[in-house]
């Protein structure tokens, strides 16, 4: 008679393991480190590659509207990154500003700075101008000629991004634009105050690339609106 298999010993059961207990305040240090990396994040962009701006005036209608929100590229903010027919924000050269910005006190104004600084609200346009560039470093620009338009290096341009029914320019012109600046102007042309407004000012009328802030690429606001700043460059492909 065969002997029997001899018998495994039963498996023990796997032992009970205990939730560790979450330490106290876990949560808020979690939420705390988000919160710092995510404000990090949002100064970096903001401060070397986009930021947002508000649009005060109608000075640029009807390519902006008044209170459009509008993103900016602050990589495009050289002589090499800009072209003529592009839409920049700059820093008031001096004296382009008529209004000045009511104080909204001391304590709005710290917590306006902090959120503008993150960039969690668009920064304030009471310093900065936003107008179209019309001319670059050496260019002459004059208006008008013959048909009405404005020329640049004797080239007459069609600029479909104006306001309809405003004129290229109600009072004549002729500049040169000198090394390291802008000739800009506003899409709304019979109400703004662009470089034709200053020529006898010091600086005259010229906007330097050192104050540009970057180039509007894309309007963020209102939903109904939201799209790509472009297309401007076309008015200018026969330009030497």
């Amino acid at each position: 008679m065969s002997e029997l298999p001899p018998s495994f010993p039963p498996k023990e059961p796997p032992p009970v393991r205990h939730a560790k207990p979450e330490k106290k305040g876990g949560w808020l240090r979690e939420t705390v480190m988000v919160v710092i990396v995510a404000t990090a994040l949002s100064v970096v962009i903001k401060t070397f590659f986009a930021q947002a701006f508000y649009i005060p005036s109608a000075s640029m209608e009807s390519t902006l509207d008044v209170g459009d929100r509008i993103m900016v590229n602050k990589l495009a903010d050289s002589e090499d990154s800009l072209e003529r027919g592009n839409i920049v924000v700059f820093v008031d050269p001096g004296g382009w500003l008529s209004e000045v910005p009511t104080d909204p006190g001391p304590v709005m104004s710290v917590v306006t700075d902090v959120l503008s600084f993150i960039g969690i609200l668009p920064s304030n346009a009471g310093e900065h101008v936003i107008k179209r560039i019309i001319g670059l470093p050496g260019d002459t620009v004059s208006c008008c000629g013959e048909d009405g338009r404005i020329e640049v290096n004797g080239v007459p341009i069609t600029e479909p991004y104006l306001k309809p029914g405003v004129e290229p320019s109600e009072e004549a012109f002729e500049a040169v634009v000198p090394a390291g600046h802008l000739w800009v102007m506003g899409d709304n042309r019979s109400n703004s105050r662009d470089s034709r407004a200053h020529i006898g000012e010091p600086g005259g009328g010229f906007v330097p690339i050192s104050s540009v802030e970057g180039r509007a690429s894309i309007i963020t606001w209102p939903l109904s609106s939201i799209g790509w700043l472009g297309g401007g460059d076309a008015a200018f492909v026969d330009v030497p």
